[in-house]
């Protein structure tokens, strides 16, 4: 076995993993069938959700669920099409919402984020882009007494956990967000909340310095896997293998007979001119699934989760709801000129991502399944696969995101 590592998967998670192992010495080859930054890389909010440590499979969605389902281009939506075939995988998320697993996930989550915001820093300075990196916080919002009241326990765990915030009235929150809708009567502000510049950017940026490096990455589509490497339309790429092809890893993993019960939240948004509205920080609107981020490229309204697989069609009208909502939550925002989106997350049931070795296959190991918080848990999954190629103990328990324990 050759000591080159051949990450599939051009994206921010493949991509801080292919820089973190090469600044230890390893020859990395990255794979990929479009390219840096070609999915959810993108499209996302920008945002290192480090407060996030909930999992989003819990009662409090569980409970919220049946009338999100209701509304076809609602925060949660399954298209008739694929409901019967996404079946398993909810039976499995509903497993997941278990009081007991729910804190094992919170507590894997957590030192997961903390290793992640810990790691960051340095990687941007060591990488160049620490100049994209903004603190401005984020400022979730709610419609009611009832909604703010049933969020409360979220704040105690991550009050428990030492996490900064400052719950806030109208007028507090119209004060670090002038132009918000009288609607919303309660707030919540998370200074430690981080963001990046803009995704595409920040992304396209660490491939550039992976290649500055002397790195290869190499535009061919991954067919299949094999214990000493990689099968591509280009030729088979030999070398240990890390998967971090997103919402494609699962159906890699099957050419080595692994099945692994990942699925795809299918995420919408409009991305607005950047004077469509005086942003001073990320607001999520959580009662309805979306947020908006101030990005370099315009201001960003998207969210929710559409789970309909890789090969629908897209239903741009998602994000038409969210955007007529915006501008209902946002009076001031101008609405035109919008470019629409649509992209796949990768989701397992637990919530939790998957990184260590493939089960059976020692020199293939996972790291992919990050759901919601790819860019924010993408440094922490870089540091613990570099230590895992080079030998190093990772300081954090695995098991929790073992690719075995499904």
């Amino acid at each position: 076995m050759t000591d080159k590592v051949v990450v599939v998967g051009a994206g921010v998670v493949g991509l801080s993993i292919a820089l973190v192992a090469q600044a230890r010495g390893i020859a990395v080859q990255v794979i990929d069938r479009e390219g840096p930054a070609a999915g959810a890389s993108a499209g996302n909010a920008g945002a290192f959700a480090f407060t996030d440590i909930l999992p989003l499979a819990s009662p409090r969605i569980m409970r919220q669920a049946p009338k999100w389902l209701l509304d076809p281009l609602g925060p949660l939506s399954v298209p008739p099409a694929y409901a019967l075939r996404i079946a398993p995988w909810m039976l499995r998320f509903w497993r997941a919402c278990a009081p007991a697993r729910v804190r094992a996930s919170t507590t894997a989550q957590t030192a997961l984020m903390d290793l992640s915001k810990a790691e960051l820093e340095p990687f941007l300075a060591a990488t160049g882009t620490l100049p994209m990196l903004r603190k401005e916080g984020n400022l979730q919002v709610y419609e009611s007494q009832a909604e703010f009241n049933a969020s409360l326990p979220g704040w105690q765990a991550r009050e428990d956990h030492g996490i900064e915030f400052r719950h806030m009235t109208l007028d507090e929150m119209s004060a670090v967000q002038p132009g918000l809708s009288s609607h919303f009567t309660h707030g919540t502000f998370t200074p430690g909340w981080y963001s990046i510049a803009d995704p595409r950017d920040y992304t396209v940026a660490l491939a550039d310095r992976f290649r500055a490096n002397g790195g290869e990455i190499t535009i061919a589509e991954a067919t299949g896997l094999a214990d000493d490497g990689v099968l591509t339309t280009a030729g088979k790429l030999r070398g240990r293998v890390v998967l971090a092809a997103g919402a494609f890893s699962h159906l890699l993993a099957r050419t080595l007979g692994v099945r692994i019960p990942l699925e795809t939240e299918r995420g919408y948004n409009t991305t607005l001119p950047a004077d469509a509205f005086d942003l001073r920080c990320q607001i999520t609107f959580g009662g309805h699934g979306f947020v908006v981020s101030k990005l370099t490229s315009g201001i960003r309204v998207g969210g929710a989760v559409e789970l309909g697989g890789l090969k629908l069609p897209p239903n741009y009208k998602r994000a038409e709801a969210m955007l007529k909502k915006a501008a209902a939550f946002l009076p001031g925002l101008r609405t035109g000129g919008g470019e629409q989106w649509m992209g796949f997350r990768p989701s397992l049931p637990d919530s939790l991502p998957a990184i260590g070795p493939l089960p059976g296959h020692p020199n293939v190991l996972c790291a992919f399944g990050h759901g919601h918080l790819g860019l924010t848990q993408s440094v922490g999954t870089a540091r613990i696969v570099a230590d895992l190629l080079s030998g190093a103990d990772p300081g954090i328990d695995l098991a929790p995101f073992s690719p075995a324990r499904f």
